[in-house]
């Protein structure tokens, strides 16, 4: 992948949410849940463009007043719980090459996590700009590995993986197993349209990231566990 010219930062924010009402304005200790993904993504150092993208008046009115200058807005019919991100990302790119401003790539950022930080963003854009990849997805280690997973079918179940030989402690299972935290998608339009995924196995290149980075809010619980990550991280700054 030869460094792009056009690199955009496409954040995601609907008014509706299921798990947890005006999630993306939700209070996150001092400040709107949508605000530490719009601070974070003003101070990068590859990002050369913006765009959010909100059916919600009030959600396009409070990033306008973070920064982010724009007069596109999603349409109604892409607020619905149904709708993917990829569907999303396909209307906006849509609208911006009939404007002449196709990006070479785009990094989708949801705001629901808060604590990823600039510079992971930043690292994770040098790192698809190196690679031969046209996608990068952000992964971290699982939670639960899955030697201790059990997938349920009827009567019957069966382990998601199955050491070659029996292993009883925790410490000598496998690391190698990651799951996709939704932090950090990275892929160009041309990507987007011929395979209609952000991510693709064998094709997508993945950069890790630590399980704090990547906590993604979804309910008053993920609030209270954010809060409280946040506060340490403040802690140790002073």
């Amino acid at each position: 992948m030869v460094e792009q010219e056009t690199i955009l930062g496409f954040i995601p924010a609907r008014g509706g949410s299921k798990g947890l009402t005006g999630k993306n304005l939700y209070p996150i200790l001092d400040k709107p849940l949508l605000q530490y993904t719009l601070d974070e993504v003003q101070k990068s150092q590859y990002l050369n463009d913006l765009m959010l993208s909100s059916e919600d008046a009030e959600i396009n009115a409070f990033a306008q007043k973070c920064g982010l200058t724009g007069d596109y807005v999603r349409p109604m019919e892409l607020a619905a719980d149904s709708v993917t991100n990829v569907e999303v990302l396909m209307h906006a790119l849509d609208w911006l090459e009939a404007r002449d401003r196709l990006p070479d790539a785009v990094v989708l950022l949801q705001p629901t996590t808060p604590l990823r930080t600039v510079e992971e963003i930043d690292a994770a854009i040098l790192q698809f700009l190196e690679s031969e990849r046209d996608s990068l997805i952000s992964v971290q280690p699982m939670r639960e590995h899955p030697y201790k997973c059990l997938q349920v079918q009827g009567d019957d179940w069966r382990y998601l993986a199955q050491p070659d030989t029996y292993v009883s402690q925790r410490q000598a299972f496998d690391d190698d197993y990651y799951v996709i935290n939704g932090a950090i998608y990275i892929a160009t339009p041309q990507f987007l349209r011929e395979h209609r995924r952000l991510a693709v196995a064998g094709l997508s290149d993945l950069f890790m990231m630590d399980a704090v980075s990547g906590v993604d809010v979804d309910d008053l619980a993920d609030v209270y566990q954010v809060e409280a990550l946040l506060k340490m991280r403040q802690a140790q700054m002073e």
